[in-house]
């Protein structure tokens, strides 16, 4: 009787996939449809993942829900628990964000997220972007194919209505969670899914596939633009993923907002700035002296300008307080804010060795005049760090190492005379093992 998607062409050929299963309506039908899909083809592989966000009472219950589904059908399920911040971009955006960073976590490389997102799902997204005051780029809302940094994302039921996904499922007798949160007016796509689109639909029954349409055509029109301006981009663009603002100088506002959108958009997979957004990106960033260190935060996030690049980086506690004793026999030291750890090991810089009676003190810190291995002058640490190209918002996640109150190194980047091992005496060496020592 109901035929809804051909899968086979909607999943591009792609034969392992992971299904973002919440056990509601929308990916339930999803779900069923890929079980059929399975039966017909024996090299089809699926996997369910159930993301909880702690948020609801019955949370748990669901789990139950999913998992006896996943069951009955022979869907290996992952459950995932996660912790919502709310701080920085309120609840739905935030639960949003980190059901997304879940998920990616989950997937394995041969597989391709499916969301169960529908048409009117689609219709609340671009009125969204409009009660925002979004362009063409967020008018275009959600597509039905993207391919984020090789993680490849599909929505099958895009071009789908939430009544035909009703009436598909109580065709094959489904049973569905349904969130009683969905009915909280508070939240604004709730207010537009139970206020606002279907008084629309009423006076034009069209409307969310027409506003779909919209969205499919603005997106098209920013591929275009993704065309003529990737080459541009690339050549502002180095390994850090940094971006050469000076040629900016010269560009059409236009031009030059549609790079600096794209820059944060396609490198970064970060939130689309607003107009304001990026007016301010310019004027404070950009524009500002030029020995000034501009910061212009957004959500977790902030712009960053150095040695005329621009910086898109993850905000980060402040560490000039942090002061670490690290104590004989060296054992492994880890450092704070996920920045590794100190290490002895014969690959490591050759310091002098540590008279038994100091202690060994790791800061993150120092505003003194030194003399380091290579110069022949003293000079203040912020001279050294610009010599050496050090951003200022790495000069204090760079461990320094004090003998006492003596400075001795800045690990991986320079050793002063007072840290040079001296001749026929033992040295000493220490590394730094981390993987975020190259980020931000």
């Amino acid at each position: 009787m109901f035929s809804i998607i051909n899968l086979e062409k909607s999943l591009c050929n792609q034969r392992s996939v992971l299904i973002a299963y919440s056990g509601g309506l929308d990916s339930s039908v999803l779900l069923h449809q890929l079980v059929q899909l399975r039966e017909r083809c024996s090299d089809f592989n699926l996997r369910a993942a159930y993301i909880d966000h702690g948020l609801h009472d019955s949370s748990k219950l669901w789990i139950v829900h999913c998992q006896n589904q996943c069951n009955i059908w022979k869907v290996p399920l992952v459950v995932q628990s996660i912790q919502v911040n709310v701080k920085k971009h309120g609840l739905e955006s935030s639960a949003r964000q980190e059901r997304y960073n879940a998920l990616y976590k989950i997937l394995l490389s041969e597989e391709a997220l499916l969301t169960g997102h529908h048409q009117d799902d689609q219709c609340e997204t671009v009125l969204l972007a409009l009660k925002r005051g979004r362009g063409p780029a967020g008018i275009a809302a959600m597509s039905s194919e993207r391919n984020q940094k090789g993680r490849h994302h599909l929505r099958p039921l895009l071009t789908y209505t939430r009544k035909t996904l009703e009436e598909l499922a109580n065709y094959h007798g489904l049973i569905w969670i349904e969130d009683d949160s969905n009915y909280n007016m508070r939240y604004d796509r709730n207010f537009l899914r139970l206020q606002v689109v279907p008084l629309l639909n009423k006076r034009w029954p069209y409307f969310s596939r027409t506003v779909s349409r919209s969205a499919k055509l603005c997106g098209e029109q920013e591929r275009l633009l993704d065309e003529f301006l990737s080459e541009t981009l690339h050549s502002l663009i180095d390994s850090s993923n940094s971006l050469n603002y000076i040629p900016l100088l010269t560009m059409s506002y236009a031009r030059r907002s549609a790079l600096l959108r794209r820059w944060i958009s396609h490198q970064y997979n970060g939130e689309l700035p607003s107009c304001d957004g990026l007016q301010r990106i310019w004027t404070e960033v950009v524009m500002s002296r030029p020995d000034a260190n501009p910061c212009l935060k957004i959500g977790l996030r902030e712009i960053r300008r150095f040695d005329s690049r621009l910086y898109y980086i993850e905000s980060r506690k402040s560490l000039i307080d942090v002061n670490l004793l690290w104590e004989r026999p060296w054992e492994p030291l880890l450092l704070p804010d996920g920045l590794g750890q100190l290490i002895q090991s014969s690959n490591g810089i050759a310091l002098c060795y540590p008279n038994t009676h100091v202690s060994v003190n790791i800061r993150f810190y120092s505003c003194g005049v030194y003399k380091i291995l290579g110069r022949s002058k003293s000079r203040s640490l912020k001279k050294i760090w610009q010599e050496y190209k050090v951003p200022p918002w790495k000069r204090t996640r760079i461990p320094l190492i004090f003998y006492g109150e003596v400075f001795i190194a800045a690990v991986g980047i320079f050793i002063t005379l007072d840290g040079l091992p001296r001749i026929n005496q033992k040295s000493w060496h220490v590394s730094w093992t981390s993987s975020l020592l190259n980020k931000n």
